[in-house]
């Protein structure tokens, strides 16, 4: 029996795939698998909701959607610690940096995915949500500061009103 380095948990996004153990860098993880298709067969079930598709070339792609491929559940970063490699026909997912346990493992799923999926609400990963929570922190700081200028000019016109 293989000895996986690896568990499917709860993500922010949904399932994730997390180490279990120290994985190092370049290490093999797991294998895009599933049946393969014609890319015109594919993009007929995208078009219907299909997901878990990946297009090995203009002419074939993987439908990842059976549940023991492994692989479906890593899930999307615009900072990945893993990358999807051709090899044999098919994709593994290997390791870009040295992953620690309970880490969850990530690749970037590409522009094409996230202009397909995404447009609407943006990325989910977790270096874009940190990125807009600094924005959204930055602006609440600009508009408190804003407001409170606003109060001591406020103030100070009054002072000066009663003189």
């Amino acid at each position: 029996m293989a000895l996986r380095f690896f568990r499917i948990g709860r993500s922010v996004t949904g399932f994730g795939l997390f180490a279990t153990k120290p994985i190092k860098r370049a290490a093999y993880i797991a294998t895009y698998r599933g049946r393969r298709l014609s890319s015109e067969e594919a993009d007929r079930r995208e078009a219907r909701g299909a997901r878990y598709m990946f297009a090995l070339n203009k002419r074939w792609t993987i439908d990842g959607s059976p549940r023991w491929n492994v692989a479906r559940y890593i899930n999307h970063s615009c900072r990945p610690n893993a990358k999807p490699v051709g090899r044999n026909g098919g994709i593994v997912i290997v390791a870009l940096r040295r992953i620690e346990p309970e880490e969850e493992i990530t690749y970037d799923y590409g522009e094409e995915y996230l202009t397909y999926f995404l447009q609407s609400g943006g990325c989910h990963c977790a270096h874009c949500r940190k990125k807009r929570a600094r924005a959204r922190r930055k602006r609440r700081a600009l508009a408190r500061d804003k407001q409170q200028h606003r109060a001591r000019r406020k103030r100070k016109s009054g002072h000066r009103a009663k003189k």
